[in-house]
């Protein structure tokens, strides 16, 4: 039952959070961190959390990167296969070398293997925490992108190294690089395999659900499923859920708008809660390990200081030599392509749920019984390197971007975004064409109708309308405002009628619901 009231009160937490945060204009993940490590100090508040180190990546990995996979495309990936590459794959890699082998010059007792681990924890940027940071500020669009690619393939990259570092510590045994980069390559190809298969099962299925909320649940259920399968056949799961979320995705069709809806919704609050949960738990989990780790401590904290600028620096090393490889690129989504888009970029390697989940799943105990090396620290590091990365950029993200100039080059990238918006444009009025020449659209109506559309690509691209359109929308609103009242008066008494017949004794309540669930639709469309 505790187990039960605290994960309720870390989503209650979470919600109350993401309010503060719009208020305050801060990103929510970052509040979610300062709350972790609050909790680590909270009186009060159970001593551990029993869940096995074994379910802590399947629970928490799955519904996050199939939620944030859903916001990107197919063809944004095979635009930025060499960001992919250089990034997500190239420099995790380097990045986890670099701090293993700082882990071993300053952590005694650890080994190779759990040095490995250590850097695969901390090596891959989080897409969660940077959609929540960056896309708050007005950065390129070209940035964003190269941000939330890398940071949904480079999970697959460490996650592939820490299992294999995690498995050779359990068992003593030597790290195998040769073994390391066959079963990486084979795990990625099954992967990728297995979600294409998995997508289309799902379409298959959904395609004959009719029920909204049923088909909605099915996207929840499948991120699981494709894991756990994936894990099962040795493939990488990261890859198998981000594949089958793209290619679900891929198979939308243009009349699914209702239900493009609430599955956007309904994975928002997912990602919320799920995020809010994690974020606790890592609270918890590191009050444990200041306990554990007792006079300890600040030696730890001294390494995990060096350790977060061995991190930073990594990555803007690397930042820059990207900088000079795709500076005269001809692919004009290249990035960076300046020193300013360097800059950022560097700033912008914030880690997120990834670190925790790898932290959380580190075994306490290796196969013959003897502690996991270095456990304690490991995780107190991984922690520090996770408020370093997300708390400084999030909050400084901001003053940074402006410092630097780079809003002015977001606000050129609106030009793409007028450009679909004046196809979408002209598909509405070739449409309304159509159906004046087949005689459904009556002429009397087929002039106010092209000049509402006519209308369309301003209101797409979010521009203001002019003094004169506002002086004729307040015309027609006055026309209709008594039309607009007395509707909305008695569509008010007739949902007083319903909510009056269902408290009554001889009403079946589902059929009230069922009328009142109509008058609510009506009244919203009307709004």
């Amino acid at each position: 039952m505790d187990s039960l009231l605290l994960i309720i009160g870390l989503m209650l937490a979470a919600v109350l959070l993401v309010g503060a945060g719009d208020r305050l204009q801060l990103p929510w993940p970052a509040l979610m961190v300062v709350l972790g490590v609050v909790m680590a100090f909270v009186p009060g508040l159970p001593d551990r959390f029993e869940l096995e180190p074994d379910l802590i990546l399947p629970l928490f990995l799955p519904p996050l990167l199939f939620a944030a996979a859903q916001r990107t495309s197919w063809a944004l990936f095979r635009a930025r296969w060499r960001s992919i590459a250089l990034f997500a794959v190239a420099l995790v890699g380097v990045t986890i070398a670099v701090v293993a082998g700082t882990a071993l010059a300053l952590v005694p007792g650890i080994t190779v293997t759990a040095a490995i681990a250590l850097g695969a924890m901390v090596a891959p940027p989080d897409p969660v925490a940077v959609e929540a940071v960056a896309a708050r500020v007005r950065i390129p669009r070209r940035l964003l992108a190269v941000l939330q690619s890398e940071g949904l393939f480079n999970d697959a990259t460490a996650l592939v190294v820490f299992q294999v570092a995690v498995l050779t510590t359990m068992q003593g045994q030597t790290l195998s690089v040769p073994l390391l980069a066959v079963r990486f390559v084979l795990g990625v190809v099954v992967a990728i395999a297995l979600g294409v298969a998995a997508a289309w099962l799902a379409r298959f299925v959904m395609s004959r659900i009719t029920d909204t909320a049923g088909r909605t649940a099915l996207t929840l259920i499948l991120p699981f499923a494709v894991y756990l399968a994936a894990d099962r056949l040795g493939a990488s799961g990261v890859v198998a859920v981000v594949v089958a979320a793209l290619q679900l995705r891929g198979y939308s069709e243009a009349d699914e708008a209702a239900e493009r809806l609430t599955q956007r919704s309904f994975w928002d609050v997912v990602e919320l809660l799920v995020t809010g949960v994690a974020f606790g738990l890592i609270g918890l989990d590191l009050r444990q390990v200041i306990d554990a780790a007792g006079a300890g401590l600040w030696r730890m904290l001294g390494h995990a200081v060096v350790i977060c600028m061995v991190v930073v620096g990594t990555r803007a090393v690397w930042m820059a030599g990207a900088w000079r490889l795709v500076q005269h690129s001809p692919d004009p989504s290249a990035a960076p392509r300046t020193g300013r888009e360097t800059v950022v970029l560097t700033w912008c390697g914030m880690r997120g749920l990834a670190t925790l989940a790898l932290a959380l799943s580190l075994p306490p105990t290796t196969a013959d019984g003897s502690p996991f090396p270095a456990r304690s620290e490991l995780i107190v590091i991984a922690c520090a390197v996770l408020v370093v990365t997300l708390l400084v950029p999030a909050f400084t993200l901001p003053v940074l971007v402006r410092a630097l100039g780079v809003a002015e080059e977001a606000d050129a990238e609106q030009a793409a975004e007028a450009v679909v918006a004046r196809r979408a444009q002209q598909a509405a009025l070739a449409r309304m064409v159509e159906q004046q020449q087949l005689g459904a659209l009556p002429d009397e109506l087929g002039a106010p109708m092209r000049e509402r559309i006519g209308r369309l690509q301003a209101v797409l691209c979010g521009e203001p309308i002019t003094t004169e359109e506002r002086e004729r929308l307040r015309t027609l609103r006055e026309g209709r405002a008594m039309f607009s009242a007395i509707q909305a008066d008695a569509l008010g008494a007739a949902r007083q009628e319903v909510l009056r017949a269902r408290r009554e004794p001889g009403i079946d309540p589902a059929a009230a619901d069922r009328v009142l669930r109509r008058l609510d639709l009506r009244t919203v469309l009307l709004d």
